[in-house]
């Protein structure tokens, strides 16, 4: 498989509430297909550069629904239908003893299609993702517009970028 090559202009600042502020005014400019990328998560980011509400939650609360319901069936299939026993004069569905079975079942279900979900959405593993700067990983912000953006203009991005704050801004092409 072909690995994709991507190209386009970055921005680099050196505050995260800058970047922030910089994302804010880059979406307001009608720009829409840019990304940041930042060495650890900063708050009202994902606000700035408009990235929706992630769908894993939803997967979660079904797998976990989903993942109750299967134990609890579960045990009231094998206590009251398959293997109907009368032990101490418990009820054939006994709510109480069934609980601990019941949450272990919902929280496993829960957590691994949450992990599964994530990877999917988000696309991994990415076995060689593409590197811009090094320092990207640890005390620089970027903000990046690749060139499939519409009415891609280098020139006029770099200007832009220097404009709302940008220290460094840099053409990368094809990385």
């Amino acid at each position: 498989m072909a690995k994709k090559r991507l190209s386009g202009v970055v921005g680099f600042w050196s505050d995260d509430h800058k970047i922030v502020e910089a994302a804010h005014k880059m979406r307001e400019a009608g720009y829409k297909h840019f990304d940041a990328i930042t060495p650890f998560p900063v708050h009202g980011m994902e606000d700035a550069i408009g990235i929706k509400r992630s769908s894993i939650p939803y997967v979660t609360f079904i797998a976990g629904v989903m993942g109750g319901s299967l134990g609890l069936l579960l045990e009231y299939w094998t206590s009251a239908v398959s293997w109907a026993l009368n032990v101490g004069g418990k009820p054939y569905f006994s709510l109480p003893a069934f609980i601990p079975v019941t949450f272990e079942l919902t929280i496993l279900f829960a957590a691994l299609s949450s992990v599964g979900a994530m990877f999917f959405l988000n696309k991994l593993p990415q076995v060689d993702p593409p590197i811009i700067d090094p320092d990207l990983t640890c005390s620089k912000f970027a903000l990046w517009i690749p060139d499939t953006e519409p009415g891609y203009s280098p020139e006029k991005i770099e200007a832009f970028l220097k404009q709302i704050g940008a220290e460094e801004v840099r053409r990368v092409v094809e990385f």
